[in-house]
């Protein structure tokens, strides 16, 4: 045994799980592996069966995420040369809401033969949409009933919500929901694997199952309100013994420390969320600093002393971030996913050829030329809505819009819309929160897309007003897991006692700074008066005209 001290943390994500391997005593990362999943994100038909999956759906296998811990820790040890002695904790996170059904014991019924070609016997990724009509339902019910949680949650559950997803199964597979023991977060299924005992994380139940900690779950009135078959799912499928972020869930088991090649017995933390976990990775546990880790899509968090009620934000938890503060989180479902799609499917030729004559990236490219515009030269203006809009308009079934375009317009104009787009869906989030008392003075970023582009740390910057600063780590979520663990471990074990202490020694920001440019700010601020009255004209109901086409697609696809 050595002297210094480490943990594991375990970033399970929408393609891929990755670990890191950490210093305790100063957030050092030794070292990183990656597993790409097998059957990555399940959206067309089932592994192994020809079961065609309608639109909207997002599946999992979850032996992929068994896979991870198989792959990943052992190469971390091998590859760092780290004893496993060494190793104090154990934190993983998770997307959120993932959800699946599993037998008594964990077994998911995915991996029974009799349930696995039934695509609700699968997980539900957090990106699973077809539950949008029980969402729909979820709400109207609690609005009859005058339910006091709903403007807790921005006024409306998502369809990616866990009692979405519940009452989808209930709805279209009451036989799956009947088999169903348990219905679990994904994130506390992999601690479950790795301890052998069944915990709830404050977390997932909070922000994704509308638990709170002083008002608990809504009612079994509420639930039998929703569906009679359903009264009871919290104390037959779930459970009411919620445990808080940085406690230790229990040690590894003999199996789980054959698989990972830590020792039996290592503390495991209670699960997490990946943006909720990557905030006291960036040194942030105080209020007025929103974290922002920007992938895929962007999750928004800050912290804040009050509970206040703000529209569109998904939840506000106490301890939901950091104990003793009430963790706010909004959202934009789709934004490096969106910037993917049009290099994917709108960019011309050309543009690929010059990005492979100079060896770079179609995104570095792209980027580049973008940069040499002035703010507001291309005469373009976008609604961020590719993949629905999540804050504050909770409605996934909003789509795309671009304006301003010619026959002049080129792919770079197209490709900074669409980032300004997104700096507009952020700063219409950061007003929302300002104007119902909940502070955001500086931005700070995270995730795979601030390494990558920095003109849209720039453009982020110029349209929110705000200084926009950068996570010290490339693996936020990974370290705030590591973080977790140590604290799991407790200072006795040479970790921590608090995850506030954790991340003062193992979290931090880097020296450089995005500040906004006072005469783009006055340009984007024309923009920005502009997006608002599309947003309210296409997002408030003046204008149903993309749910009438999404609605029109459905019905010929049908056919």
């Amino acid at each position: 045994m050595g002297e210094k001290k480490y943990a594991v943390g375990i970033d399970f994500g929408t393609e891929s799980g990755r670990a890191v391997l950490v210093d305790v005593s100063n957030g050092e990362e030794i070292a990183t592996a990656v597993h790409l999943y097998a059957d990555g994100v399940i959206d067309e038909k089932l592994p192994g069966a020809d079961v065609k999956l309608p639109p909207d759906w997002a599946l999992q296998n979850p032996l992929d995420y068994i896979e991870t811990f198989k792959q990943t820790i052992p190469t971390v040890l091998e590859a760092s040369g780290v004893d496993p002695e060494d190793v104090i904790g154990v934190g993983i996170d998770f997307t959120a809401c993932t959800m699946m059904p599993t037998l008594a014991d964990g077994t998911p019924l995915c991996a029974c033969a009799e349930w696995k070609d039934n695509p609700h016997s699968w997980v539900k990724l957090w990106k699973h949409h077809a539950a949008q009509p029980e969402a729909d339902k979820i709400n109207a019910t609690a609005r009859a009933r005058g339910e006091t949680w709903l403007p807790l949650y921005g006024g409306k559950i998502s369809s990616e919500w866990f009692f979405s997803k519940s009452l989808q199964i209930l709805d279209e597979a009451p036989e799956v929901y009947a088999a169903a023991d348990r219905l679990i977060e994904g994130a506390d299924w992999v601690i479950w694997q790795l301890c052998g005992a069944e915990t709830r994380n404050n977390c997932t139940a909070g922000y994704k199952a509308i638990w709170q900690k002083e008002e608990g779950f809504p009612s079994r009135e509420y639930f039998a309100a929703l569906d009679p078959r359903m009264a009871d799912i919290v104390d037959q499928k779930m459970s009411r013994d919620i445990r808080f972020l940085g406690e230790r869930a229990g040690g590894l088991t003999e199996q789980a420390a054959g698989w990972t090649g830590l020792k039996p017995g290592t503390a495991v933390a209670v699960a997490n969320v990946d943006a909720h976990v990557t905030v006291p990775a960036a040194g942030v546990t105080e209020p007025g600093t929103m974290v922002m880790i920007m992938g895929t899509s962007i999750c928004h968090m800050v912290m804040g002393k009050e509970r206040r009620e703000v529209e569109g934000m998904c939840g506000v938890v106490e301890d939901g971030i950091v104990p003793g503060l009430y963790g706010y989180e909004a959202g934009q479902s789709g934004v490096g996913d969106i910037f993917a799609w049009f290099v994917d499917h709108a960019v011309p030729p050309e543009y690929h050829a010059a990005a492979k004559q100079r060896g770079v990236d179609l995104h570095k490219l792209l980027e580049e030329e973008a940069a040499r515009l002035k703010v507001g030269e291309s005469g373009l203006l976008a609604l961020d809505w590719w993949n629905g809009n999540r804050s504050v308009l909770v409605d996934v079934d909003l789509t795309g819009l671009l304006i301003g375009a010619t026959l002049a317009t080129t792919a770079p104009e197209i490709y900074r819309a669409l980032i300004e787009a997104t700096a507009f869906g952020t700063r219409m989030i950061v007003e929302a929160f300002e104007s119902n008392g909940v502070a955001v003075n500086e931005l700070v970023a995270a995730g795979g897309l601030p390494e990558k582009n920095k003109l849209l740390m720039q453009i982020y910057s110029d349209v929110t007003g705000r200084p926009f600063k950068i996570i010290k780590s490339a693996q936020g979520p990974a370290l705030g897991s590591a973080m977790h663990g140590a604290v799991a471990a407790g200072k006795a074990a040479g970790g921590y006692d608090s995850i506030v202490e954790a991340a003062q020694r193992m979290g931090g920001l880097k020296d450089e700074m995005y500040e906004p440019i006072p005469e783009n700010q006055k340009v984007y601020d024309k923009l920005y008066a502009d997006y608002v009255t599309l947003y309210d004209y296409f997002g408030r109901g003046e204008n149903d005209v993309m749910k009438r086409l999404k609605a029109l697609r459905a019905t010929v696809l049908e056919r």
